[in-house]
């Protein structure tokens, strides 16, 4: 390889893919965190179509998304460098109102781009010109969400007008148990968007790209390149869920967690990618059945619809890569 990479370059690098994995899951746990924002607004925006919680939720998920594209890409970069990508995540702060989104935000855009600067400057003295050119397009692209979110930071947030309503009984039922057992779908959740994320792009990875056979040749894929599509696919699909179980916990007045459990593990190999996610998509089944008893059995009919829609597509992955480990 014409550029010297030192392990510290990957560590450099590492640091911009943790940043940009927790801004993803920050920002898209803060979209979650809307709805129940919006139900909270005065008297006076019940009449409106839409309002700025509107505008703010949808911008979140879109630089949500663009933010786990931004950790992909980097993540394949390190890849192809010969380094091994990391599937942790820098701390995540939510908060509980559009100007404190916009507070945690505003520091996370910063310290995203002060590491920038230090990458782009270390990558053009090691002769790395293509890290260069990819964080100097990252870059930029921070740079519109700081300037947004000091747009937001002027957000005078309205009266919470329900703090006046006695809790209902009927909400009783949402008890510290039952918070830490929904908020275990969202750890799983978070899980499946690292992993897939980075397996992925670690499919990119020359030895894994290769063609060994006249076929694969001759289609211009192999294994990788099939496992790659599948996993792309699904990664929108757990993003979609992790919003909407958050969604939930925080309409019932929880917290979202905002950790993998279990921990992100990626292997080596296609066919390791494939027994890794099937156990873990298997291991996801079996706790939204208990997620979904637990509901029918508090009378939790929003929540138990919502998992058993999850579950079939769930479900689907599971079936899916139970047709290549067999």
């Amino acid at each position: 390889m014409a550029v010297k990479v030192t392990p510290d370059y990957i560590d450099l690098l590492n640091n911009a893919v943790e940043h940009e994995i927790g801004s993803s899951v920050q920002y898209i746990l803060q979209h979650g965190k809307m709805e129940k924002l919006i139900k909270k607004i005065i008297p006076e925006n019940i009449l409106l179509d839409k309002t700025a919680y509107d505008a703010v939720g949808k911008y979140l998920r879109e630089i949500a998304i663009q933010e786990m594209k931004h950790a992909a890409a980097i993540i394949e970069r390190i890849y192809y460098l010969g380094g091994k990508a990391t599937t942790t995540s820098n701390k995540v702060n939510v908060g509980g109102s559009i100007s404190e989104f916009a507070k945690n935000g505003v520091k996370a855009e910063e310290e995203a781009l002060t590491l920038y600067r230090q990458i782009i400057e270390t990558a053009g003295k090691i002769g790395d010109w293509q890290s260069r050119v990819l964080f100097e397009k990252i870059y930029s692209e921070e740079e519109e969400h700081l300037f947004k979110f000091q747009e937001y930071l002027k957000f005078q947030d309205e009266k919470d007008e329900t703090s006046k309503v006695p809790m209902p009984e009927w909400r009783s039922i949402y008890t510290n148990d039952y918070f830490a057992l929904l908020n275990k779908a969202v750890s799983a959740e978070i899980t499946g968007v690292i992993q897939y994320t980075n397996q992925h792009e670690k499919m990119a990875f020359l030895n894994l790209r290769a063609k060994n056979t006249a076929l694969e040749t001759v289609t211009e894929t192999n294994k990788a390149g099939v496992v790659s599509k599948i996993l792309k696919g699904i990664f929108m699909q757990e993003m979609d869920h992790l919003e909407k179980i958050s969604e939930r916990i925080y309409l019932l007045e929880g917290e979202a967690a905002t950790k993998p459990d279990p921990l992100p593990v990626v292997g080596e190999t296609a066919q390791d990618f494939l027994v890794l996610d099937h156990k873990l998509e298997s291991d996801t089944i079996i706790l939204y059945r208990k997620i979904i008893a637990k509901a029918l059995e508090l009378g939790d009919i929003t929540t138990r619809r919502l998992f058993e829609d999850i579950l079939i597509q769930e479900e689907e992955h599971f079936w899916i890569f139970d047709d290549y480990v067999k």
